[in-house]
């Protein structure tokens, strides 16, 4: 890493550090990343026995990690563990969490239609639900997209949700603009540095710089490289090299993209930047 990206200011924003992946080595993990640049980390959470240390976590390790902050919410591929009272519990877990400064938003929710053996009903069911929570409470939703834009844009505009982030996106082009309409930022990591992922490099390419943000999706998604150099899961530590993949197929500076995909983080999630206003002020992306 170059003393240049060295002094940039990183956000990964999607990347979940309570997986059992990184149970036994988290201290580790956490000081490898605030080792690379890497300032901000988002946590979302997939089912309700992660949301209290999801919280933990956030509170522990926000000395090293000045910008880590978490989101409360069930995942689709979690449904089937799902209780429908934990609808309720999210609400109550969401209206103590907001005296929280490192609660930013609901999520990680979605629809998923690739995976065999999830109910679509019952997966929209619990869905709508969290949507119905994020527009009671005007929070910011972290999406999962996965072949299901059409279902989930639909829903959104029957809400008045303040926008959020598409994660790991890689739908059409005109799919991505109305995802942008509707206020939400489109989430690109280590997908986008396999050559064969046309599809999700041309949308780097062509989508307006102010809708892009950087994530990991760690332990998921490795990057090109990760397999070959005997890497064994993804993790945060990698963000920088990922973003440093993202510029060059996008065509800026290292140095014009971090300052980009951070002020759009914030941007979208506002209690994220009212955090990082009493933490910490990068001068990268002031």
């Amino acid at each position: 890493m170059s003393e240049v990206a060295q002094e940039l200011a990183w956000v990964d924003t999607h990347c979940h550090i309570d997986a059992p992946e990184f149970k036994d080595i988290l201290p580790e993990i956490i000081s490898g990343a605030a080792n690379t640049g890497l300032k901000a980390i988002l946590l979302p959470t997939v089912q309700a026995s992660d949301w209290g240390l999801a919280k933990n976590l956030a509170n522990q390790y926000g000395n090293q990690i000045p910008g880590l902050v978490y989101t409360l919410g069930i995942h689709p591929l979690y449904i089937n563990q799902a209780q429908e009272g934990d609808i309720d519990i999210l609400q109550k877990q969401i209206e103590q969490s907001l005296y929280d400064p490192r609660f930013v938003g609901v999520g990680e929710i979605g629809l998923d239609y690739f995976v065999e053996g999830l109910d679509p009903q019952r997966q929209e069911h619990f869905f709508h639900a969290q949507l119905d929570l994020a527009q009671q409470f005007q929070l910011p939703v972290i999406l999962h997209v996965r072949r299901s834009q059409d279902a989930i844009l639909k829903a959104l505009r029957k809400r008045k949700v303040p926008g959020g982030i598409a994660h790991a996106f890689n739908g059409s082009h005109q799919q991505a603009e109305q995802f942008i309409e509707l206020g939400f930022k489109l989430g690109f990591g280590g997908a986008a540095t396999y050559t064969r992922a046309l599809q999700i490099r041309r949308l780097l390419k062509e989508l307006p710089l102010e809708s892009i943000v950087t994530e990991t999706d760690a332990p998921d998604i490795p990057p090109a490289w990760l397999r070959e150099e005997g890497g064994q899961f993804n993790e945060p530590a990698l963000l920088p090299r990922i973003a440093q993949h993202l510029a060059d197929i996008r065509g800026v500076s290292e140095e014009v993209f971090s300052k980009a995909v951070w002020q759009n983080a914030m941007q979208v999630l506002p209690r994220w930047s009212s955090l990082m206003a009493n933490n910490l002020n990068p001068k990268s992306a002031s």
